[in-house]
């Protein structure tokens, strides 16, 4: 049975049927009198005469079926409760739920009632119609032909409902059911079982109770109370812009094959926000998987039956684990639910985008290895905001303070926080990237899959827009403690802004073209105390609040990316024109860990083109400093200098220890930490927002990298000095593009000359 939907009288194709001569079965899926009464009404007034008509229960279809003419026609029918319509919306509230009633399920009681006062709640919808012949060939003869038949009438009405209430309530049923009555799935658990040396019904046992709590019901109630109930948490906080071309492209291409949106991750908002988004526009819901922090009641039960998959962070050697979560993905992808997670793990502390894991990705992967789809495609996601209220609490987490658990009283304190706008959130979808494609592209799987998940990032980055309160907490920030007027804060913005526009980069609009513009971004940092206003001497001036470094970090970082090529090309330009090239490669290896860096010929490429920007002559131009005193605009400080000076208190703490010590990370971070802060008042370092247990842990990523971690001999503390010593040098050239700044700036930052 195919795809169609009866409101009123029979499509042509059942009428032809009995033009034709051809017989019709007509199945019935219903409950009660009621709902058989008024099928039985549409049918008459349809002019439909069905020879039989039947339950839509295997049992009472196997011997009419087996005895029914090959060009009898079936088609089925039931009739879809809908809620009552408010603003132009059909949707389930929770006053509905005080009646103790689901509209979409009315106890018959209430359902002669209904249809008699509200016919529009209580519409026919019918399935496309298939011969016998053609529902015993798709059967192929194999197990009982009445309960296949009833399965896929079953589907072919939630098709045809769907047709009518919208693809976002498209749902799966008998998911675990369907799973295990597979024969590939028990197939597995056999050859699982043996491996394992653990009886077989054991390892069916396990793997029927882990499909159980993953198995995310997604019925439609639950999906409208949930996103009711929780769409006051950002409804009324941002205003939300979406690529709408994006998301039209996405919907011809889920017509073939599943997508996997894969968002960038910022704030508890993050899949509330695209759930909404996609609702809006007709999309079917995802299936989103979700930490097991999130399941406290009562928003985990609710959320479970809307679609939230809760997961294990970590699967361990759970082989019967692994096996439930690879056969799910195979179901879902299979029948086209889509599926999102995060890939970065949990959400960004800095701003920027987190290195992406790809463990579950390989979940995927094997979906498409196997057969069970022929194509997966990998959606990147950016969601931007102005500002989030949750910043400030990540930046506490990152000074040292501990993460506050979720639960009832953490939602309720998270939601107050939300009832105010600050700003605008944008949603933007960037080009998706075939999983086959990538797969097929080399015979080492892991590095497949990582380069899908790096595409992805690189994505994600790509769409990701220049954010008005990213710029102007960049100028804010570069110019460390000092304050800055209004006409300074927009000298310093001009020429970066021009350079945004000159390499067409996706960016918020227009705010930042006017006094006011630039004016009411500063009043909306300064209402959320991340700038501070003096406004008692000739004019008001705005500084970064105090305290407030990490959290002006977090928003400037959502767009350093765009701006990376650029700093690293005002740094090679400081060294001769032979060692440029050597000093460009020196630092991608020394940033791997913070930016997502394009392979080397690419980077070579880009590189190029921002030294070109700089000077046509930048290859034969002995003093690169006098280059950039006539650039309009430098770069380096403002982008790197955070993550330079991190680098450096991890260096330095890793030489001053013991080679043969085995170094604890919390303890080495809390070091960090401690000595950091240190170097911060003794004017070492730039400012508050290096002192990051995020970046420090990066840098300890980067070392662990260069083999500079594990304990070993005396020569492992050369290595490390060593590192230290690199990053001297190049924090030494960052404090020079600094120095030019300023001197070519005095007018901007006060300085005297």
């Amino acid at each position: 049975m195919g795809l169609a939907t009866e409101t009123g009288p029979v499509q042509p194709s059942v009428g032809a049927t009995e033009d034709s001569g051809a017989s019709t079965i007509l199945l019935v899926q219903a409950s009660t009198d009621v709902e058989r009464g008024l099928i039985s009404r549409w049918a008459q007034e349809s002019g439909l005469d069905p020879v039989q008509v039947l339950p839509l229960h295997g049992p009472a279809l196997t011997r009419p079926l087996a005895d029914a003419d090959g060009a009898t026609v079936v088609t089925a029918a039931r009739v879809a409760w809908l809620p009552r319509e408010r603003n132009g919306v059909r949707r389930v509230r929770w006053a509905d739920l005080a009646s103790l009633t689901d509209p979409r399920r009315p106890p018959a009681r209430q359902q002669a009632r209904i249809a008699r006062r509200e016919p529009d709640r209580a519409p026919v919808v019918v399935a496309e119609p298939a011969t016998v012949a053609e529902l015993r060939a798709r059967h192929g003869g194999g197990g009982d032909l009445g309960r296949f038949v009833a399965g896929q009438a079953t589907l072919a009405l939630e098709r045809a409902e769907r047709s009518l209430v919208g693809d976002r309530y498209k749902v799966p049923k008998q998911i675990v059911e369907m799973i295990e009555d597979d024969p590939a799935f028990r197939r597995e658990v056999t050859a699982l079982a043996e491996r394992l040396e653990l009886p077989e019904v054991e390892v069916a046992g396990r793997a029927h109770s882990d499909l159980e709590g993953l198995v995310a019901s997604m019925s439609p109630m639950a999906v409208d109370l949930l996103s009711g109930a929780l769409r006051p948490l950002h409804a009324r906080a941002w205003d939300v812009q979406v690529d709408t071309a994006g998301l039209e492209r996405l919907r011809e291409l889920n017509r073939r094959d599943a997508l996997v949106f894969l968002p960038s991750h910022r704030s508890y908002a993050d899949p509330l926000l695209l759930a909404d988004v996609l609702a809006e526009h007709d999309f079917p819901r995802n299936h989103v998987l979700g930490g097991e922090n999130l399941r406290f009641w009562p928003v985990g039960p609710v959320a479970k039956r809307a679609g939230v998959v809760f997961i294990r962070r970590s699967f361990g050697d759970d082989e019967v684990y692994k096996l439930a979560v690879r056969e799910y993905f195979g179901f879902l992808l299979s029948k086209r639910f889509n599926l999102e997670w995060y890939m970065e793990g949990g959400r960004s502390r800095t701003g920027k985008l987190r290195p992406p894991k790809f463990g579950l990705l390989a979940n995927v992967a094997e979906a498409v290895e196997r057969g069970r789809v022929s194509d997966v495609h990998l959606v990147p996601v950016s969601i931007t905001y102005d500002q989030l209220r949750e910043v400030a609490a990540m930046a506490a987490e990152q000074a040292g303070a501990a993460k506050q658990g979720e639960g009832v009283a953490w939602l309720a304190r998270y939601a107050r926080a939300q009832l105010s706008q600050i700003g605008t959130a944008q949603v933007r979808f960037a080009e998706p990237i075939s999983l086959r494609a990538a797969l097929d592209a080399g015979p080492d799987r892991r590095l497949a899959l990582q380069k899908a998940a790096f595409e992805v990032a690189v994505g994600i980055n790509r769409v990701t827009p220049v954010m008005a309160t990213a710029l102007v907490t960049l100028a804010l920030l570069g110019v460390r403690d000092r304050a800055l007027t209004l006409g300074q804060v927009r000298r310093v913005l001009a020429p970066v802004r021009e350079y945004v526009l000159d390499r067409d980069l996706p960016h918020s609009g227009d705010a930042l073209d006017t006094d006011a513009g630039v004016r009411g971004v500063l009043a909306a940092l300064a209402a959320s105390r991340v700038v501070t206003t003096y406004a008692g001497g000739e004019e008001p001036v705005y500084a970064i609040e105090r305290g407030q470094h990490l959290v002006a970090a977090f928003y400037r970082n959502s767009a350093i990316h765009h701006f990376v090529d650029r700093a690293v090309a005002e740094l090679v330009l400081l060294s001769p024109p032979e060692e440029r090239w050597d000093f460009a490669f020196t630092l991608r290896d020394l940033l791997k860990f913070e930016f997502f860096f394009p392979d080397r010929d690419t980077y070579r490429d880009r590189l190029t083109a921002e030294l070109e920007r700089l000077d046509p002559g930048w290859e034969t131009a002995q003093d690169g400093r006098t280059v950039l005193a006539r650039a309009p605009f430098l770069m380096a400080h403002r982008v790197l200098r955070s993550f330079v000076d991190a680098q450096l208190v991890v260096a330095e703490r890793l030489a001053a220890r013991v080679p043969r010590n085995a170094i604890v990370e919390k303890e080495f971070l809390d070091e960090c930490t401690g000595v950091g802060q240190q170097m911060l008042l003794q004017g070492r370092l730039h400012g508050p927002e290096s002192l990051s247990r995020e970046l420090f842990a990066s840098a300890l990523r980067l070392a662990g990298n260069l083999d500079l971690v594990d304990p070993g001999r005396e020569e492992l503390g050369l290595r490390r000095a060593d590192l230290a010593s690199r990053l001297r040098a190049v924090l030494e050239r960052v404090i020079t593009i600094d120095e030019l700044d300023a001197a070519s700036r005095r007018e901007v930052v006060g300085v005297a000359p």
